[in-house]
């Protein structure tokens, strides 16, 4: 009904229809008291206007009426706090196995980069019917992601990562925009997210060109760093066993208790000094200035890939620590 509308973007995800449902409420509930209030001006102004030989009288107050328009009120406001809570709940919650796919922003554009290992310039190709969780980042200053007919919107910041997730409803080509101004070629930094069905997904997959996946390269410059040497799988090693550590609480020198997500990983490989695992000596060297954000990210999803499946068995692609 509402696609061809101008002020109505096409919904093309699980997610919209909620959005939508809370937006058109708080419409309708603010249309309704702006006329009701308006209706009750005119018609006090018109039974209670000045007319000659008529004084204004005291007119004492209704506990019942205060208490209606005090409760009534409340309700409703209660309804549209737990209405957008549970809608920002779950837009933070990534669902588990959802597709990850590493973001750069960078003036002016979207670089992406998929498990798989496929890369894209402000272009993004998923399936439809299938979550797909953004990790981002940003490579200069504060940048946007947003989708209009996904009804997602992120802020991408520089020395973080900030994530988002979708799941596409409908095949086509849909407007990727960034919402925050940054810079003078702001306007643009646009692109695309183009959805496929699952067959042609995977063809597109096969028929891109690729180094390997985004783990495996991880693997490689771990290697080529020498991250190896300290972070052994045996105790010997003088860093703390990375297998199994992503996503698991982190104790750590100075008493406090992390969880080891994705800006962890990436503060523990820029500024290791900041969190020491309890029981190691902060030696690691740093590493800002040394790897960009691709190297990051591909470091991260290595780490993440030492995670054991649920048979027990490593679902990473790369080799383990020796």
């Amino acid at each position: 009904m509402f696609d061809n509308f101008p002020l109505w973007p096409i919904r093309a995800s699980a997610g919209a229809g909620n959005i939508d449902a809370l937006y058109i409420f708080l419409v309708a509930l603010s249309a309704l008291m702006c006329v009701a209030i308006f209706a009750m001006i005119v018609v006090f102004a018109t039974m209670y206007r000045r007319r000659r030989g008529v004084e204004a009288e005291q007119i004492e107050g209704s506990s019942a009426l205060e208490i209606t328009w005090s409760i009534i009120p409340l309700g409703i406001f209660m309804i549209i706090f737990l209405w957008g809570a549970v809608i920002y709940f779950h837009e933070r919650t990534p669902p588990r196995g959802a597709a990850e796919v590493y973001v750069v922003a960078k003036q002016w554009m979207w670089k992406l980069e998929h498990e798989e290992g496929q890369r894209e310039i402000n272009e993004l190709h998923v399936p439809v019917g299938r979550d797909v969780k953004l990790i981002m980042t940003s490579q200069d200053v504060i940048h946007s992601f947003y989708i209009p007919a996904f009804r997602i919107k992120q802020d991408v910041l520089p020395g973080r990562y900030t994530t988002a997730w979708f799941r596409a409803t409908k095949p086509g080509t849909y407007h990727l925009f960034c919402s925050q101004y940054c810079g003078t070629m702001h306007s643009g930094m646009i692109g695309q997210v183009v959805v496929m069905e699952p067959a042609q997904y995977q063809a597109w997959l096969a028929g891109g060109t690729t180094t390997g996946s985004l783990a495996a390269s991880g693997d490689s410059l771990f290697q080529q760093l020498g991250c190896s040497t300290c972070h052994r799988s045996d105790t010997q090693g003088r860093g703390p066993n990375l297998v199994g550590i992503f996503g698991r609480p982190v104790h750590l020198e100075d008493g406090r208790t992390v969880i080891a997500d994705e800006n962890y990983i990436r503060q523990c490989i820029l500024s290791p000094g900041t969190n020491v695992p309890s029981g190691f000596k902060p030696i690691m060297p740093v590493f800002q200035g040394l790897v960009g954000e691709e190297q990051l990210t591909a470091l991260v999803a290595y780490i993440k890939s030492l995670n054991p499946s649920p048979s027990g068995a490593a679902s990473g692609t790369g080799t383990q620590n020796p």
